[in-house]
């Protein structure tokens, strides 16, 4: 049986893998996938994809991209989910900031550099019209723990995350969210080194079969909302609200968007370069 390693961030997105694991359907076809979650999201699975502990990556789409760039041995072989991420501006419950604004010349908290957090800060920023060099200063938390002890120790005065996820820590009042910021694309994309795609072709095109699969009907699995508010402790009103606004792809991302993505991240000086779109992506 062929052992394939796969990691992404054990959040909501990712549930439609936990039902194919837990079915046994990569077993059936002779592939023994094993899943790891990365609590320190998209850096941390850069990270493993580069080392080779991982196989394969649930990974956002403008991280992966900005790393790739950076020479990760990846390529981006289809999108996950078609629809932008919400990320929420969060800061300490008691804090004195009130508005985005406030914010200006304070400390973000990032799970690391290069990390989505640190990114969409930058995102957050440009939409704001702030000075990109004088008022964006960060301190590295790895991950949402740190982040809950990073602002309410007060080292850190806000915190960008997926604002389903981190709805628990508002609603229980140590987090307050004051924003919102859409990715201003897909959000997530399915990223695989280059050598198993090169050596596994065919275990690769059966799992995307397997999860495309599931992903296309998601939706509609029976209580499905229940599931997800149960296993990741949500509100049931919340975890409605946020399937009514995403939408999962089977589909490989198109060039205008990967030249997008790279666009604004040239433009923040994230990336050095805009490179060909086939350096970024594998057409299976």
């Amino acid at each position: 049986m062929k052992k394939v390693n796969i990691g992404g961030v054990p959040e909501h997105f990712n549930l439609a893998w936990y039902l194919t694991l837990k079915n046994g359907e990569y077993k059936e076809k002779n592939i023994n996938l094993r899943w790891h979650d990365y609590f320190g999201g998209t850096g941390a699975m850069c990270k493993a994809l580069r080392s080779g502990d991982i196989d394969i990556a649930i990974i956002l789409t403008e991280g992966i991209i900005k790393d790739i760039i950076a020479g990760n041995p990846s390529k981006i072989v289809q999108t996950y989910v078609q629809t932008p991420l919400i990320w929420g501006i969060h800061v300490a419950h008691d804090s004195p900031y009130k508005t985005v604004e406030d914010l200006k010349g304070t400390k973000a908290a990032i799970s690391r550099y290069g990390s989505g957090s640190h990114l969409m800060a930058y995102i957050n920023a440009e939409n704001h019209n702030w000075n990109l060099k004088k008022d964006l200063d960060f301190e590295v938390i790895k991950n949402l723990d740190g982040a809950v002890k990073g602002l309410t120790d007060g080292v850190a005065d806000y915190f960008l995350w997926e604002k389903f996820t981190t709805k628990p820590l508002v609603d229980n009042h140590t987090f307050r969210r004051i924003g919102n910021c859409p990715s201003p694309w897909p959000c997530f994309v399915i990223a695989v080194r280059e050598e198993f795609i090169n050596t596994n072709k065919a275990d690769l095109k059966t799992i995307l079969d397997i999860i495309n699969n599931t992903s296309r009907e998601f939706k509609s699995i029976p209580s499905i909302d229940k599931t997800i508010a149960n296993r990741y402790e949500q509100q049931l009103d919340d975890v409605r609200e946020w399937l009514s606004i995403t939408e999962w792809s089977q589909k490989l991302i198109d060039e205008q968007t990967v030249m997008h993505v790279q666009k604004e991240l040239f433009a923040l000086k994230i990336i050095p370069e805009i490179v060909d779109y086939n350096e970024l992506i594998y057409k299976l």
